[in-house]
């Protein structure tokens, strides 16, 4: 029996616990989502282990308006982890990597000093962002934007997210300007708090994720100046960008790991995906269902540019090596819609039915 798939019926013990086999080498990932946050565990062959979810509230407190609780993410973050380690019966020091994968463009800023975010976390489905990007689009700043990074002026990215957190929520400009207030993507948000939060936690993001906010150009994989003057986004509150597969330092005591582990990839969600799937060459693509439903394709080192409404955007980047690219086709609610039914109409009482 291959030790990660055989169990006690009785009482889910890992046969390799029961039967003294030395532990084999896992890594595990963070898949923190729209809706939920899981961790799963993988044994050398890629199978399954052991995994945990839980939800997290979803706050839409005007017509238009989702946002997340940052703090919970992170509490449900670690809360995953802990019961999945006990579920399979490891510790932190049996995992040989974590990887994170994340929910893309949704957009917070918090305050590096003391950890707390100013505000909660602007979901990629808001759309109280209508009228920057409408102006954008008035002023022909739009076709800049589209150049640059990709992507169209549009609510779904998180650079006029941010905007609208520095111009309309109290201090926070302020505190930008004097180095008490950072932005991130949940990846960063994540990292941060993963490798030591206010003593010292990494402030990054990798390309996937940058190049969903509207600020970074596809060419040179950094964050480019033109677009940072146009929302008014000050470059010291951004993250530093990595490769994908960047190896950072070990997690830290702050975190769910105390230390142990080192943390060794992020990926937007959907791209994530792609890696998941073994799209790694041109002209391969994978459809997936969850929030939305998201068809990428993979177009290699080329950078193609869509005249029918798809998105240009970074589809993995490997250590030092160069950056892939994919078109993106977007459906932005699909199995939002089957929560909606059952959490906002109450006409269903489980995803199931």
């Amino acid at each position: 029996l291959r030790p990660s798939v055989a169990f006690s019926v009785e009482n889910r013990v890992p046969a390799w616990v029961l039967i003294g086999i030395p532990l084999p080498d896992f890594v595990a990932a963070i898949d923190q989502g729209t809706t939920n946050t899981r961790f799963i565990v993988f044994d050398h062959d890629g199978l399954e282990v052991a995994r945990h979810q839980l939800e997290h509230t979803q706050i839409l407190p005007r017509d238009g308006w989702v946002e997340h609780d940052p703090t919970e993410i992170w509490e449900r973050t670690r809360a995953v982890v802990e019961t999945t380690l006990r579920t399979a019966r490891l510790a932190a020091s049996d995992l040989a990597a974590v990887g994170i994968a994340n929910q893309r463009e949704t957009t917070v800023v918090w305050d590096p000093m003391t950890g707390r975010p100013f505000t909660n976390a602007i979901v990629w489905q808001d759309t109280r962002t209508d009228r920057i990007c409408a102006a954008l689009q008035k002023s022909g700043a739009a076709e800049l934007i589209r150049d640059r990074a990709g992507v169209p002026a549009a609510t779904y990215f998180s650079a006029a997210k941010a905007q609208w957190i520095l111009d309309n929520v109290d201090g926070v400009r302020r505190a930008a300007a004097t180095g008490r207030a950072i932005f991130g993507t949940i990846d960063s948000w994540l990292l941060w708090n993963l490798t030591g939060g206010v003593d010292g936690g990494i402030h990054a993001t990798d390309p996937t994720n940058a190049s969903r906010t509207m600020l970074m150009n596809l060419e040179t994989l950094e964050w480019d100046a033109e677009l940072l003057a146009l929302f008014d986004i000050p470059r010291d509150i951004l993250p530093a960008i990595t490769a994908s597969s960047q190896v950072f330092e070990r997690s830290r005591a702050t975190g769910p790991f105390g230390g142990e582990v080192v943390l060794g990839g992020v990926l937007g969600d959907q791209q994530a995906a792609m890696v998941g799937q073994a799209c790694f060459s041109a002209v391969e693509a994978k459809n997936t269902y969850g929030t939305g439903s998201f068809l990428l394709l993979n177009t290699g080192h080329e950078i193609v540019r869509s005249k029918h409404g798809l998105l240009t955007t970074v589809c993995h980047q490997f250590a030092d090596q160069p950056a892939q690219y994919a078109l993106e086709g977007s459906i932005a609610v699909t199995g939002s819609a089957v929560q909606w039914l059952r959490d906002q109409l109450g006409i269903i009482s489980g995803a199931a039915q």
